[in-house]
């Protein structure tokens, strides 16, 4: 039987991981579509969060990736409970805002909700997408301490949008993966647990690395392992990540995401919380300990 870490430090870790999704994102989102090259003639090394890219942010500006894990997290705190049809609708209040990003199949499947009521769209082998993945973390802290629960929730959120094998296995391995790193647990058991993805899915092998960073969950996730267990530190983990362009916000996020939950917040670096919007951080700090609080494994400690 696994011990548990104290109370205070699952809320700590869970906090971590979302400023490391939003870090990782904001760090991310300006250098989005260029290639290790471009980054590397405009940035040196890219390590500040400088705002512009293709969408003309402000320095520490999230986008889509940051803001779906938001619209998820809401909805499981206002309601106490899993809620497909509040995560949904939280989705189309949001696609109506007219968000500054939103990917293609994140598109059609909040539509086919909106216009038929759908929550569950249809399976597609072309729907390989990180949509699905990129927004994960909400449902990894809710689910904390039940395996059973997160691969449920995540095969249901991700259905919302992406209905396709690989990207239901990448949304169980990172679920499986951030509780891994919230309770403790050593890098060898992480490894272990990618292992066993590529075991059953062997085209997310990332060793030796192929340097593809697309929107293709596969080499998403292949970028995100290479990165995170060739490094040391969670600075070291995202500046690694982003710097291989691509589609640098959703590797960004998903890496902070998890480097955050193994590094804790000690390992985050003051200038990069500092550019995130005050009331921003406000509500990952509420959100993340709420959702918490609402986990299994919190609540088993109670």
């Amino acid at each position: 039987m696994i011990t548990l870490p104290p109370p205070e430090e699952l809320l700590s870790r869970g906090r971590a991981a979302f400023f490391g999704l939003a870090i990782g994102d904001a760090l991310g989102a300006p250098v989005e579509f260029m290639t290790r090259g471009e980054i590397r003639d405009k940035y040196g090394v890219l390590r500040d969060m400088v705002g512009g890219g293709w969408l003309r942010l402000k320095p520490g500006q999230i986008t889509d990736d940051s803001e779906m894990s938001l619209c998820i997290a809401r909805a499981l705190v206002d309601k106490g409970a899993w809620t497909l049809t509040g995560i949904a609708d939280n989705f189309a209040n949001w696609l109506k805002s007219k968000p500054i990003d939103v990917g293609d199949t994140c598109r059609r499947g909040i539509r086919n909700y909106m216009l038929k009521g759908m929550l569950e769209t249809p399976p597609n082998n072309w729907d390989g997408g990180n949509g699905a993945a990129m927004r994960m973390l909400p449902v990894a802290l809710f689910t904390l301490g039940d395996p059973d629960l997160l691969r449920r929730c995540a095969v249901e959120q991700a259905h919302l949008t992406h209905n396709q094998a690989l990207s239901d296995a990448a949304c169980i391995c990172f679920g499986n993966l951030v509780h891994l790193a919230i309770t403790g647990r050593s890098l060898r058991s992480l490894r272990r647990e990618v292992d066993d993805l590529v075991k059953s899915f062997p085209t997310f092998g990332f060793e030796p690395y192929k340097g593809l960073a697309t929107g293709y969950v596969v080499d998403t996730l292949q970028t995100v392992f290479h990165c995170f267990f060739s490094t040391k530190t969670f600075e070291g983990c995202l500046i690694e990540t982003v710097n291989q362009g691509g589609d640098a916000d959703t590797t960004g996020a998903i890496a902070g995401a998890l480097a955050g939950a193994y590094y804790g917040e000690a390992g985050i670096p003051s200038r990069w919380r500092k550019k995130l919007d005050r009331t921003l951080a406000a509500e990952i700090t509420r959100l993340s300990e709420d959702l918490v609080r609402l986990a299994p494994a919190y609540r088993s400690l109670a």
